[in-house]
């Protein structure tokens, strides 16, 4: 049987296909890379949702990575096309993504410069509009990296009674941490959940690095608003550039989204899965985390928290690790950027919540950056940067030794 012969003759052909198909098959598990854990990935859902809160988490996911175009209603003024352009992967944002805000200290009183296109900067316009600048007389300008989305529906379903039980607002146990409450006034479409209780007809923010808002109907709106400008059920009138003049527009009809399609994405964002430990049994981890709690780093990022009640099972009475007691701090000089939100002062920031704080990298192009503006690179840059009421922490933290200051940080990137 000569060379041609042998590949007329069917059965050894299928023979060598079995072999041929089989070493490639081997070969594939070979050189393709495997999944990453849950752990090791930001995105994903909560356990134990419904048949239809599945359908609704779904219908959320593809409106977040919906990218608008100017026929249908982006800008005339926005800052990014689309809510993943400043959340890739869920996670935090990137230098190159930052929302910009404004605003004036007069007698006082922060004035957001409302009339002037204020307190947020849209730089960017469709075709044949002009971008907003920051107008004369700002005497607080702010560049803010959107953070990760991941677990705010937890966060949403702490009760206003478990964060003002964290407050101290008169540092009566004289550990240098005051922790205060943003107060929000709501706006006109505001619904109450069962955690939220009401003070004088306002109510605690805890979204947003000023804590300006009170749940994420109200900052999902407002990112749609004025983030994208995309008008909604909730926010009727584009965002403009006063230089053009009044209710110039994209000419699209509003509103742009209905009300289901900005409900749909709060339903995803409540139903994302909190970020999980990695390399918690780690002894240098377990000693860093013992580092953490004894230099007074816990004070604000308060690792354990209760939910409330939620209509969502996974949601419903969860013990949460976020470190963060939602509260407002100051912390100091060196991170005060003269603007404000609420009744946040200027030097007052929200406790940002640590977990997923190891996987900032990921979503961050593979260079993670940190702190609200992101200029810090480096967790240890980000520590030496905590003054205010985090001073006496960064002081023993500068005490420890290298060893120790290296397992401290190992810790923070197992969160």
């Amino acid at each position: 049987m000569n060379f041609y012969s042998l590949f007329r003759a069917p059965s050894i052909l299928a023979i060598l296909c079995v072999i041929v198909t089989t070493s490639f098959v081997t070969s594939c598990d070979t050189f393709l890379p495997s999944a990453p854990s849950d752990a090791d990935v930001l995105s994903g859902t909560v356990n134990d949702l419904t048949p239809e809160q599945q359908a609704n988490h779904a219908k959320g996911d593809t409106e977040f990575a919906r990218v608008f175009a100017q026929a249908d209603g982006l800008g005339p003024v926005f800052v990014a096309a689309a809510c993943e352009n400043c959340h890739i992967g869920d996670g935090k944002g990137h230098p190159l993504t930052f929302l910009t805000r404004f605003g004036r200290m007069e007698n006082g009183t922060f004035n957001p410069m409302r009339e002037q296109g204020g307190p947020q900067l849209q730089h960017r316009a469709i075709a044949g509009y002009i971008p907003e600048t920051i107008p004369v007389g700002a005497t607080g300008v702010t560049k803010l990296m959107a953070p990760s989305v991941t677990g705010l529906g937890f966060l949403e379903a702490v009760e206003d009674a478990t964060i003002l039980a964290l407050a101290d607002p008169d540092d009566a146990n004289s550990d240098g941490i005051s922790g205060v409450p943003s107060y929000i006034q709501p706006p006109d479409f505001f619904q109450p959940l069962p955690a939220h209780h009401p003070l004088n007809g306002s109510y605690i923010g805890r979204f947003g690095r000023k804590a300006g808002a009170i749940d994420l109907l109200q900052q999902t709106a407002t990112a749609y608003h004025e983030d994208m400008g995309i008008t909604s059920d909730f926010f009727m009138h584009d965002v403009f550039n006063p230089q053009q003049g009044v209710f110039t527009g994209d000419n699209v009809p509003d509103p742009e989204v209905g009300s289901s399609v900005v409900r749909n994405v709060v339903f995803y964002l409540r139903t994302l899965k909190a970020p999980q430990r990695r390399n918690a049994d780690d002894p240098s981890v377990k000693t860093g985390e013992q580092a953490f709690a004894k230099i007074g780093c816990a004070g604000c990022h308060v690792p354990t928290v209760k939910t409330g009640k939620s209509e969502i099972a996974a949601l419903n009475e969860a013990t949460i690790h976020p470190y963060t007691d939602l509260l407002l701090h100051d912390m100091g000089a060196e991170l005060d950027d003269k603007y404000t939100e609420g009744s946040a002062k200027t030097a007052e920031w929200r406790t940002t919540p640590l977990w997923g704080l190891g996987l900032s990298a990921t979503a961050q192009g593979g260079r993670a950056f940190y702190l609200h503006d992101g200029r810090a690179t480096t967790l240890l840059d980000a520590i030496k940067a905590h003054g205010g009421e985090a001073a006496r922490s960064r002081e023993r933290f500068n005490a420890l030794s290298e060893t120790e200051k290296q397992q401290l940080i190992k810790f923070l990137e197992s969160l």
